[in-house]
């Protein structure tokens, strides 16, 4: 699926439907530059997930969480993480992945380390292109 965005309105609105989808075990794995709109395209995902929380990006926590009465989204950023000994240090193996959802921002710098589609669990990934200050390209494949 292919998708303009004119505004971080319309990149929120996008994840709010997205997240409407998801089910537990989803993992969203995250592709674009800084500034590209995936902390936005978060908020529309906690949205349409029925989260409370005010989401914000966790690149100085590693990892945000937000929870709700039937699961927790578990927020991501890996910029300064470069492969599977970096990441065996964040306890990232750790989470409950089959009973929420993970969205991962930087999840190029992981990808040979993130969980298989096997069973209960499903990789979703959102490719955000910068186009312009108020333009993104978003690319939903899985």
């Amino acid at each position: 699926m292919k998708i303009i965005s004119c505004s971080s309105e319309e990149t929120i609105n996008a994840g709010t439907e997205l997240g409407r989808m998801l089910k537990k075990g989803t993992l969203i794995a995250y592709r674009g530059g800084l500034g590209a709109g995936k902390t936005t395209f978060t908020r529309g995902l906690a949205i349409g997930l029925g989260l409370p929380d005010e989401v914000t990006s966790p690149t100085f926590a590693l990892v945000n969480e937000y929870r709700g009465d039937s699961l927790t989204l578990y927020h991501f950023d890996m910029y300064r993480i470069m492969g599977e000994d970096d990441l065996e240090t964040t306890g990232f193996f750790d989470y409950p992945f089959e009973e929420n959802v993970v969205a991962v921002e930087w999840s190029e710098n992981i990808d040979g380390c993130l969980p298989k589609n096997v069973g209960s669990l499903h990789t979703v990934y959102v490719t955000i292109d910068y186009i312009d200050e108020d333009t993104r390209e978003i690319i939903i494949e899985g």
